[in-house]
């Protein structure tokens, strides 16, 4: 299966349809002939949306009688188990059609990969239908990203068959005419039509093993090969091939589906968390940004507004014949008033240097008296240290003593205050 790189591939898978029931199958799903599905992903309220590059015209095995009747193909020398239908699946990833806009490129993708199945066929005749589904929701990408998703794939269902030249037999009466060519027909022929080929170098020559055997390509790597480079050619140059040795021709349809949808969803996932984690990296750097562009506004605004007022001062008034300048009122009184300012702000740094050296000055003094009390007071300080509970008794008496000669004091001073009045 496709790495979980994030790139998107193209996938083109053949699919063999042995039996006349598993031709039915295919064509009640592709065609959508049944009332409800198994596949709980098909929403067929959006089963209008499915694009026909070519109809059916009829079920595909009354087709395929017709085209022996018309003569378009020949069973001649067929075995009765031979496979006698086959059925291409293209596809690329959900997500590569949801970032490029959906239903409208889906159906010009696969405009072009029809024309490129009818290339790998072998012609539109030998083509019973070509169907775009765009019914089949993905559920895994519509669950990650909270919307529907659909996952657009074209159904071709076709007739393998191979061009051959029937001889004419020794039993011709011409016997001029034996060994020669007497027609040549269409033969149905699923082994022919997907054996595998030789492996070709650069220069065109057979590719050869270690003991001098051709290597071959397998059908399904060629199927590949052919698909996208008809759709690199298309313009289609922003995909790319499904990996080789993938063994996705051996799977079933079903399990095919799921090994794809888990796939898509590890993809999804993976690049919303690469976009989520640009998406901070972003907001952090126009952060940023929206403050060094506010810093600098900042400081633009107020250098404008200086470059503007010393502009303005040195365009005041013009010169005279005498040398002298004369001034407008307008410009007489805007410089009247930036002089005051000036003599008004002058003043006051003037008062504010005054202020400080008092404070300075006012600062030193009261050092110096502290300095000085903190020398007196230091024996005293030094005998707390030394005697703590002795002069605490000590302070305790004199505070004691105060008090009762306060009260005693008192009724004397209440006396005279009363013989006052």
């Amino acid at each position: 299966m496709a790495r979980n790189d994030g790139i998107d591939r193209t996938f083109a898978r053949n699919q063999d349809l042995p039996t006349l029931d598993d031709v039915a199958k295919v064509q009640e799903h592709n065609e959508r002939e049944k009332d409800s599905y198994s596949n709980q992903d098909i929403d067929t309220t959006q089963t209008y949306r499915n694009i026909h590059f070519k109809a059916p015209t009829d079920s595909y095995t009354a087709m395929f009688d017709q085209m022996i009747a018309d003569g378009i193909i020949s069973t001649r020398g067929l075995k009765a188990d031979a496979v006698k239908y086959g059925e291409l699946i293209f596809d690329v990833n959900s997500a590569y059609f949801h970032n490029h806009g959906g239903y409208e490129y889906a159906k010009q993708f696969y405009t072009d990969a029809y024309k490129a199945a009818v290339e790998i066929v072998g012609g539109e005749q030998y083509i019973l239908s070509a169907v775009m589904h765009a019914d089949e929701r993905n559920r895994a990408m519509s669950e990650a990203l909270g919307q529907d998703v659909y996952h657009y794939h074209l159904h071709v269902v076709y007739i393998p068959v191979v061009e051959k030249q029937i001889l004419w037999s020794k039993r011709c009466k011409d016997k001029a005419l034996v060994g020669t060519v007497k027609e040549t027909i269409m033969q149905v022929s699923r082994s022919k039509k997907w054996e595998s080929k030789v492996a070709l170098d650069e220069q065109g020559n057979p590719l050869l093993t270690s003991k001098g055997k051709k290597v071959l390509r397998t059908s399904y790597s060629v199927l590949q090969d052919d698909f996208f480079n008809y759709m690199k050619a298309a313009g289609y140059t922003d995909v790319e091939r499904g990996e080789r040795g993938s063994t996705e021709e051996h799977l079933t349809v079903t399990q095919f589906k799921v090994a794809q949808e888990q796939q898509r969803l590890e993809d999804v996932t993976a690049q919303i968390a690469q976009t989520e984690q640009a998406l901070d990296t972003v907001q952090a750097a126009v952060e940023k940004k929206q403050k060094e562009l506010q810093s600098l506004q900042k400081q633009t605004k107020e250098q404008r507004t200086t470059a503007l007022t010393v502009q303005e001062i040195r365009s005041m008034g013009k010169k005279t014949i005498t040398g002298n300048i004369t001034l407008t009122p307008s410009e007489c009184s805007t410089l009247k008033d930036y002089a005051v300012n000036g003599i008004l702000a002058k003043a006051e740094n003037s008062r504010l240097e005054d202020k400080l050296q008092q404070a300075q000055k006012s600062a030193a003094v009261w050092k110096q008296r502290y300095e000085s009390l903190k020398e007196q007071v230091r024996p005293y300080l030094e005998a707390v240290k030394l005697a703590p509970e002795k002069v605490r008794a000590f302070l305790d008496a004199i505070l004691t003593r105060t008090w009762q000669t306060r009260q005693h004091d008192q009724p004397s001073r209440r006396k005279s205050q009363d013989m006052e009045l």
